[in-house]
Order: C-alpha cells, then structure tokens, then sequence
C-alpha cells in the first residue's frame, strides 16, 4: 500500500538557469545535493513555464536559485548600463511571476542570490545594478574573473529575533559569497535579515508569511560540510512538509 499522500516527501521546485547558447538549461547539483540532504524531492523548474498557478498547487515549497543579473528595466533601474550582466527576459518573467505566486498563496520559498533580487523586486524593491557603485571595493562579494575561486567567503551580520537567525543558530556567519547585484530599496513588505560589513543587505525575510526567506550568500555552496547553511534548506522542507501535511491550506 503506497503512503498517504501528505505523508510523502514534500516536493520542491527549484528555478533553474536560462536557455544556453546550446539551448539547454542547467543548474549546479549543490541545489539538488542540499534539499535531499533535508529530505525534499527537487523537482528542477526551467524558464519559459506560463502555468504559475499549476506550480503552486502541485509543489510543497520553492528555491529561487542564483544565476546572471535581473534586467534594470524591471525596476525602473538604467537598462543600457553595460555592466549589467547576463539578463534572460524569459528567466525575468518566469521568476517574478512565481515570486509574487509563492508570496500570495503563502507558499515555503528559499530565494538565493540572484532569487534574492528577484524578491526584492517582485514585491516593489529596487536593485543596485552594479554593487561596487554602492559600497565600494572594501569586501569582495564575487571572485575576481580571473582567479577561479569559488569560495569566497565574508562574515555577515544577522539581525537578532530574524527567522534565519533561528535557523543557523549564529548571528555572525561566514558563508560563501558571489553576486553582483543586491537590494538597494527593501520591498515595504520584507524585512532585513543580514548586513555585510559594508553595508550591503544580505538577507530579506517576509514577516507575514509562514516561511520566506531570502539570501544574498550561497548557502547550497558550503551546505555539505556547514551545518549553520544546510539548516535553511532543513527550513524550507520542514516549513514545505506542514504545509503538506495541512493540506496546504
């Protein structure tokens, strides 16, 4: 006799990069690695997908992954800056669509880097469109293009009471960073959650909602030897398990 349905492992949808110049997507296994680890079956999303609201009453929660630039024009940002990099208006409009989806119908979301961005924007925010602009050069948010190093890491500052801090257990992370863009107006509905030392907005959370979190870091990149990083997966699939076991009321 197979398991009663909400008894099943929750299903997460997770975002995954746009169409390559081979015309296939992708998307890194740390992704996959991380919400198996919690118990989640990943279930990959590509751009291009019209049926949002299917989406949201087949999955039990989301990750919005990282991945190249969300277009300026989205928030009212200079669309022509060159250093604006790698923006997929497919990917744009998939993405902003599920954000809204998963923050209407109170859906369990984990937005990460660039999903962070698309939040932000999603709910009203603005982004800074090249960081350094902001904040200067003082903290590296991204491996230099030459160095190959996948793991830089800077310590974050997280806010005292934040459901991440929760979470990790640690208001003073050092996880693994790279990104150029990150929210310069917070959305009015969200809620910071992490600063860098120079400034920069590191985490937003949406207080009105069972469970939404988003983060600038790269938290599926230490996940598998940094337990403060696996426990947000952990988050998101218990948080995507209730709602199933709810009935996803």
């Amino acid at each position: 006799m197979s398991a009663p349905e909400n008894a099943r492992a929750p299903l997460i949808g997770i975002t995954t990069y746009g169409r390559d110049e081979k015309g296939r997507f992708a998307l890194p296994v740390e992704y996959v690695d991380a919400v198996r680890r919690a118990g989640g079956v990943p279930v990959l999303l590509p751009p291009g997908e019209a049926c949002v609201a299917e989406l949201i009453e087949r999955f039990d929660g989301f990750v919005l992954s990282g991945g190249g630039d969300v277009d300026p024009a989205r928030y009212g940002g200079d669309a022509a800056d060159p250093r604006v990099e790698r923006v997929d208006a497919e990917r744009d409009a998939f993405e902003l669509a599920l954000a809204k989806a998963v923050v209407e119908r109170r859906v369990p979301a984990l937005s990460i880097c660039r999903g962070c961005q698309v939040m932000n924007v999603a709910l009203g925010g603005t982004l800074h469109a090249h960081l350094p602009d902001a904040v200067g050069e003082a903290i590296a948010h991204r491996p230099a293009a030459d160095d190959g190093d996948e793991r830089l890491r800077h310590p974050v500052a997280v806010e005292g009471g934040s459901r991440l801090a929760a979470l990790m257990g640690t208001m003073r992370p050092s996880p693994v960073s790279w990104h150029h863009q990150a929210p310069d107006r917070v959305a009015p509905v969200l809620r910071v959650a992490a600063h860098a030392d120079d400034g920069t907005v590191e985490a937003l959370e949406l207080p009105e909602h069972p469970w939404l979190v988003a983060v600038q870091w790269h938290p599926e990149m230490s996940a598998a030897e940094d337990a403060e990083q696996q426990r947000i997966f952990d988050g998101l699939v218990a948080a995507a398990r209730e709602r199933r076991s709810a009935g996803r009321e």
